[in-house]
């Protein structure tokens, strides 16, 4: 058995620092996207129940276009430090201000679909750019 070497060692160490960082990082932005939440008086994503009719409140994480049944649907995935909220538009090919990293309370009943809550042509308002 050879011995490991040295800067495989060090890349190795690097990258658990690395994670560990990020890890931290993720958790901080939980905990500040569950508070903002809490003060909005929104429904935390994580509690919210199948067929429900909800308020949440979050960060959108991606934006993607995906067509369903051969209709255009935009589809983006919400944050809000408790668990993920897929929201799609169907029929919409973009909407203006509905894009990564921008903040946004949406309204709506809940839906599970595979596993994953949904909801579908929700009401929404945009937070406003700079007091996020």
């Amino acid at each position: 058995m050879s011995p490991v070497p040295r800067s495989e060692k060090s890349a190795g160490r690097l990258r658990r620092m690395f994670g560990r960082l990020s890890s931290a990082q993720e958790g901080l932005e939980s905990e500040e996207l569950l508070e903002k939440s809490a003060t909005a008086g929104c429904t935390r994503i994580d509690d919210c129940q199948d067929r429900e009719m909800v308020t949440v409140t979050g960060t959108l994480r991606t934006v993607t276009l995906k067509p369903r049944a051969g209709v255009p649907s935009l589809e983006a995935e919400l944050f809000d430090g408790s668990a993920p909220l897929d929201v799609v538009w169907l029929g919409r090919r973009s909407i203006v201000g509905i894009e990564p990293g921008r903040r946004l309370i949406a309204s709506g009943r809940i839906s599970m679909n595979r596993g994953r809550r949904v909801l579908f042509n929700p009401k929404y308002e945009l937070r406003p750019l700079g007091r996020e």
